[in-house]
């Protein structure tokens, strides 16, 4: 009976030109409609250089004292764009810009505004502006014209970030490479041995501060000791006057004499010695007396000149504390640098000294022992004993005259060049002769005197120890220098020793300051503006954009075909058809009943044979829909297959699938079921995924998108094309075949209780005499 059918329709169809053409026809249309969408789809973006967007530069530029170069972005941007075919740019006045926007002329217009340059140069500036682009758009024209005319935009903007760091990395390169260069020309290896050869004075100058420093403060050492010698020696007059006051018994005036010659005291070392040379009038006086006394009382006056011995004798001592203060300031004399001038000349003053000091010393010896001999003399032999005393008084003549030798050395040679030598010393000096002037020639405040100038002279000898090791630091940081900079020039000729680790890390990254100033400063700049290259790596890749939108259209097209064979074609047999195939004639027995679906039941013509029968036609056309487009898909337009047999398969299954669906809603309900036919279209074009990721559609359509056949023959379309992902063909083709169980379903068995529903409607709509 399907059979029958099936050969009844091929008959009717191929029986007369028209119908053969209109055959034909259904055939060819959904492969058009589905070749120009493709076609029209295959490299839309590549397509843009005729969409004119206008372009004005009003940027004034940019210049400044930091950098005197002028900078003009705006410029550099209408030159690039230029060279830049992506869209068709026109390069007018800003006002024709808006306007041709507003007119629809352009459909963009890009401004740059006067201040651009000055706005991207604030980069170099605490108040940093975001320079910005003044893009106009007419959104009217056509939906996706703004969509291209963004990315036109959006490159622009691009390409003056690119421009911008590219330019700023490539001026400092420059920079870079011209001091390198110049930091290798003659003239700077000239100024590098000119500057070596100050600092090095200038270290050389340092250090010799910093032992003039030391040796003044060793000086003030010196003088301390000195100083305290002095005070020593004082008292010891002082105590010998009182002595000798005692012991010759002269009562107050000696004594007030003594003490007068203790208060009178300075602060320098020519008053000290003034009061020494006093203090042998002194002991020449008494010596005078002890010799008158010699005759009236020889044993006293033994005793007396016995006293004045040891006394003489014990002061001995202080000649040697003071020549020892002497040396110690010579040994720090000869510590200064040969090159003071004032050097030499203090030495032979303080050799002076110590050879007057210690005749001084010999003359007080050679009286002390005359004394003493005199002593046991004077109770033998008077004239000896007179003899003795003019001995006695020439040898005090002799050492008052040793006395005044170097009192007057000292005033004369030491003590100036002492004072020209260092101006401390003379203060301190200063500072002691006044103490011991108020103090009045007493001892005790003597011994306080020298306590607080020791003091301060040891403060001042700490501050200049502090300034010694300032100085020494400093001229252990110019050697640095000097040091590092004789480095560097090494390592940039290349010619560092390779011994040291130090000049090894600095060759290094000389050679590396070398390799980049001398590479090709537009490549770095390049790399610089944009260090990140995006490597696309491509999974089932697609060969263009119409291979990768022709699934869409192309099972969009499949499903028009199908609505186009239910249009065109009957879906239900007349009753002539079945007496045919059955056999009975030309008309069924009135026994058959009213015309309509099941009627001729009962001479074998069942349902689902009228069912079948009729579909025979409906998917041979529909197969021939299918391998048509897919085969005007794969070798016609170049759409990317990689598995062309899959590919048909796809087309085939689709075909079945979508002209079985269609004709059993168009047979179930006839045209009411056409339009449902068209409402699962525009659903499924809308909710397929076939143009936009279905995750970015409305929630409905992501509820309903697993229950619609085109997602599953887009999917699987897809697998054939740039390959399978382990099953996901056959999956997808076995969810495609599915959708053939509920219409089936519906055509088979839950067509029955609708067909009388279905003929009242039909008869109703009928009844309208418009429908």
């Amino acid at each position: 009976m399907i059979w029958g059918i099936f050969k009844r329709d091929m008959c009717h169809a191929t029986r007369n030109v028209i119908a053969v053409i209109v055959s034909m026809g259904l055939v060819v249309v959904p492969a058009l409609y589905a070749w120009f969408n493709i076609a029209a789809s295959w490299d839309p973006y590549g397509n843009t250089k005729a969409l004119k967007v206008a372009v004005a530069n009003n940027d004034k530029g940019y210049k400044s004292d930091l950098i005197p170069v002028r900078v003009n972005v705006g410029e550099t941007i209408i030159s690039t764009l230029h060279a830049n075919d992506q869209l068709d740019w026109q390069f007018v006045k800003s006002d024709k810009a808006i306007d041709g926007v507003k007119s629809g002329e352009y459909y963009a217009a890009i401004v740059i505004p006067k201040g651009f340059s000055a706005d991207m140069m604030t980069l170099f500036s605490p108040d940093i502006k975001h320079a910005q682009l003044k893009y106009y758009l007419n959104e009217k024209i056509n939906p996706i014209a703004p969509h291209i005319t963004d990315q036109g935009a959006t490159t622009v903007v691009n390409t003056i970030d690119k421009t911008f760091a590219k330019t700023i990395a490539q001026v400092g390169l420059d920079l870079a490479s011209s001091i390198l260069h110049y930091s290798q020309s003659p003239q700077m290896a000239e100024y590098m041995r000119n500057l070596n050869g100050n600092l090095t004075t200038t270290a050389d100058t340092l250090s010799g501060a910093s032992q003039q420093v030391t040796s003044y403060s060793q000086l003030l050492g010196s003088a301390n000791d000195i100083v305290d010698s002095t005070g020593k020696l004082l008292a010891s007059a002082t105590k010998a006057g009182k002595q000798a006051q005692n012991a010759l018994k002269q009562g107050k005036s000696g004594a007030t004499s003594l003490t007068s010659a203790g208060a009178n005291v300075t602060s320098s070392v020519n008053t000290a010695l003034d009061q020494v040379s006093g203090a042998f009038d002194q002991v020449a006086a008494k010596v005078n007396k002890a010799f008158d006394a010699i005759g009236k009382d020889s044993d006293t006056a033994a005793s007396q000149l016995a006293t004045l011995s040891e006394q003489i004798s014990s002061g001995e001592s202080l000649y040697d504390t003071y020549i020892t203060s002497l040396n110690h300031m010579r040994e720090s004399v000869e510590q200064l640098p040969d090159s003071d001038s004032a050097k030499q000349a203090l030495l032979e003053a303080i050799d002076r000294e110590i050879t007057l000091l210690e005749a001084a010393k010999g003359d007080s010896q050679k009286l002390a022992q005359q004394l003493k001999d005199a002593s046991t003399q004077v109770t033998q032999d008077t004239a000896a004993a007179e003899r003795s005393r003019k001995e006695i008084l020439n040898r005090i003549t002799s050492a008052k005259q040793s006395i005044s030798n170097v009192r007057d050395d000292y005033a004369t040679n030491v003590k100036p060049k002492i004072d020209a030598l260092a101006s401390t010393v003379s203060t301190l000096i200063s500072q002691t002769d006044s103490m011991i002037t108020q103090l009045s020639g007493t001892a005790d405040g003597l011994d306080d005197v020298t306590g607080d100038v020791g003091t301060n002279v040891t403060s001042i000898r700490s501050t200049l120890g502090a300034i010694a090791k300032k100085l020494d630091s400093s001229a252990a940081t110019v050697k640095e220098l000097i040091t590092k900079l004789e480095t560097g020039g090494n390592a940039g000729d290349g010619n560092s020793d390779g011994g040291d680790g130090d000049n090894d890390a600095d060759s290094g990254e000389s050679d590396e300051l070398r390799a980049l100033a001398t590479a090709n400063a537009s490549t770095l700049s390049t790399l610089i503006s944009a260090p990140v290259a995006l490597h696309r790596v491509s999974v089932y890749p697609i060969a263009n954009y119409g291979s990768a939108m022709a699934p869409f259209y192309t099972i969009l097209s499949i499903w028009v075909g199908a609505i186009i064979l239910c249009a065109m074609l009957k879906v239900t047999i007349s009753d002539r058809e079945k007496a045919h195939v059955l056999g009975l004639g030309d008309t069924l027995p009135r026994i058959a009943g009213p015309s309509g679906p099941g009627n001729a039941s009962r001479w074998g013509l069942r349902l689902d044979h009228e069912y079948f029968g009729r579909y025979a036609i409906f998917a041979l056309l529909a197969l021939l829909q299918g391998t048509l487009v897919c085969l005007g898909d794969t070798y016609f337009l170049g759409v990317q297959a990689n598995h062309a047999l899959q590919f048909l398969a796809v087309g085939w299954l689709a075909a079945l699938v979508f002209s079985n669906i269609v004709y059993t809603l168009t047979v179930s309900f006839g045209d009411i079921g056409k339009a449902v036919a068209v409402v699962l279209l525009v659903m499924q074009v809308a909710g397929s995924g076939g143009t936009f990721p279905i995750e970015t559609l409305p929630k409905f359509f992501q509820m309903l998108y697993p229950f619609l056949p085109f997602p599953h023959a887009i999917d699987a379309m897809h697998a054939a094309m740039a390959g399978s992902y382990d099953n996901e063909y056959l999956l997808d083709m076995v969810y495609l075949a599915l959708f053939l169980i509920p219409s089936l379903l519906l055509g088979l068995v839950l067509r029955k209780p609708v067909i009388r529903l279905n003929n009242w409607v039909s008869r109703n709509l009928e009844s309208t005499k418009v429908m």
